[in-house]
């Protein structure tokens, strides 16, 4: 069943059970630069040839909680979880907008 999170310990808690650590990344928007927010579940995002390019600024971040958090919260976003019992630990999400 589908479950909106908006509360940061939900959130961290969620992504944690799940091996799940913030990142952000930098992306090219015009003459400026966009953040793009990110969990990652495991080292494969971090790792992977197209990590960066060029429009992937360094590419993928690891940061901290509270970094990822104010970037969540600039962004007024929440994100979207599927909380099955019967899924295990599914790491899937999407971010929606808060209500």
């Amino acid at each position: 069943m589908p479950k909106v999170l908006t509360d940061r310990q939900e959130i961290r808690e969620w992504a944690e059970a799940r091996g799940g650590n913030p990142v952000l990344m930098e992306t090219p928007e015009g003459t400026g630069t966009r953040t793009v927010l990110q969990l990652t579940f495991g080292q494969y995002e971090l790792n992977a040839d197209g990590n960066e390019g060029p429009d992937r600024i360094d590419g993928f971040q690891l940061v901290s909680w509270d970094e990822w958090f104010a970037a969540l919260d600039e962004a007024g976003l929440a994100i979207d979880v599927s909380d099955d019992p019967a899924g295990g630990n599914e790491a899937e999400f999407t971010f929606v907008p808060r209500d």
